[in-house]
């Protein structure tokens, strides 16, 4: 397989180059993400789907994460990025059906099996209402560990810090996408999960992408 490539830039977004992946983060460029929240409205609330990213990943592995995500690939156009929500979630979506959010500037760093890293990126932020269950989704086990919802004021209210705690329901990956006949329902589990266990994109970023999330028109 050959190495994945970023374009890299410098902090006010012009455009300085190229490189491998691993030295992005290794040194700290900055690069370009794609993010997209995936919402369903059930009677009369709003329930926001989130990952659980596997433990193998390079970067906050085993923390729980935006629906979809990617990093945007040497010449790659933010267009073609939505293409993280088939691969990851086997959801087919024009780019045109996602409605824009907001754009992130972030600088998240830690330490993964003894290697540090500095993920510095410019994220465009997209959301969508689909309203299918959990089963209906193909995720990607060798990057998604699981899948999640919960109530989107309860989110908000987790990470405003005026509760301690949620409760969400999910699947594994290794159950999801067995809706046919000829196949078991997946079981569900619930989880009682805590901000602290999320991906540390800062309470700013959370707050202000799930207030825009309410309005995300209905699918």
């Amino acid at each position: 397989m050959t190495p994945e490539r970023f374009d890299i830039y410098d902090d006010q977004q012009n455009w300085i180059g190229t490189e491998l992946r691993s030295v992005v983060h290794a040194k700290g460029y900055w690069h370009r993400s794609f993010h997209c929240w995936i919402v369903r409205d059930d009677v009369d609330q709003r329930m926001v789907l989130f990952q659980r990213r596997r433990d193998i990943k390079d970067t906050f592995p085993g923390c729980y994460d935006i629906t979809a995500a990617g990093h945007l690939t040497a010449g790659e156009k933010l267009e073609e990025a939505s293409r993280e929500l088939e691969e990851e979630l086997g959801v087919h979506a024009p780019f045109e059906s996602l409605s824009y959010l907001l754009t992130a500037k972030q600088q998240l760093q830690g330490e993964v099996r003894g290697v540090p890293f500095m993920d510095r990126e410019f994220s465009s932020v997209y959301g969508l209402c689909l309203n299918q269950p959990l089963e209906a989704y193909t995720l990607q086990a060798s990057e998604v560990h699981s899948l999640y919802e919960a109530p989107l004021h309860d989110l908000l209210a987790l990470f405003r810090g005026e509760t301690d705690a949620i409760q969400a329901t999910g699947v594994y990956a290794e159950q999801a996408s067995t809706l046919d006949s000829s196949s078991p329902i997946p079981e569900r589990h619930t989880r009682s999960i805590h901000a602290s266990e999320f991906v540390p994109h800062g309470t700013e970023y959370y707050t202000g992408v799930l207030e825009a999330l309410y309005d995300v028109p209905k699918g």
